[in-house]
């Protein structure tokens, strides 16, 4: 039964994360407070491993997860749940499309679903930050809350990624590196 929840919950998810992969994060936050297979704080350990590693970051989650809840055949039973929609979808679009590429209902479909696409990531981007910069003490003030050491880290990677041109243009896997080794030294501590 686990294992056709885990299909269904990212059926869903790949049938209406319109966008990539950091649009399913809405629906990963949604997933994580409906069913309890993981924390809000977890999906943000999750997304810096997903990002962290190669392919994309909506399957490496779906997998994550899957992972996680039931082991290998849940991540495998995940991944095909997240995937099912898109393959689905691009075969028929591919055929329909065809037929339909100059019509003025299909572009205006196209043109509206751009900025659901933005303001889904745009939303899911600011889950991370707040997850990333807050700690979550619901009795704290707000200046206890701030997680300091994530606040000074994300200033000098802005300063070092956008303004020293030195470094601007630095590949981003060292920047990956740097931060793990900086979280392994700065937040052990």
């Amino acid at each position: 039964m686990l294992l056709l929840r885990l299909y269904w919950e990212f059926f869903k998810t790949g049938l209406f994360a319109v966008g990539g992969g950091l649009a399913t994060l809405p629906f990963l936050s949604n997933i994580a407070d409906k069913t309890g297979w993981f924390t809000q704080e977890e999906l943000a350990n999750m997304i810096a491993v997903s990002e962290s590693t190669p392919g994309p970051i909506g399957v490496n989650m779906a997998t994550y997860v899957g992972f996680t809840t039931a082991g290998v055949p849940g991540a495998v039973i995940s991944t095909l749940g997240l995937i099912t929609p898109s393959i689905i979808v691009i075969l028929l679009i591919a055929r329909l499309l065809k037929h339909f590429q100059d019509n003025p209902y299909v572009n205006a479909v196209f043109r509206c679903l751009r900025p659901v696409s933005l303001g889904l990531i745009a939303a899911s981007g600011g889950t991370v930050i707040y997850n990333t910069l807050f700690r979550s003490l619901p009795e704290a003030s707000f200046l206890s809350r701030i997680d300091w050491k994530a606040v000074l880290l994300t200033a000098i990677l802005l300063l070092l990624t956008h303004g020293i041109s030195k470094t601007k243009n630095y590949h981003p896997i060292v920047w990956i590196a740097f931060s793990a080794v900086v979280g392994m030294l700065f937040f052990s501590v």
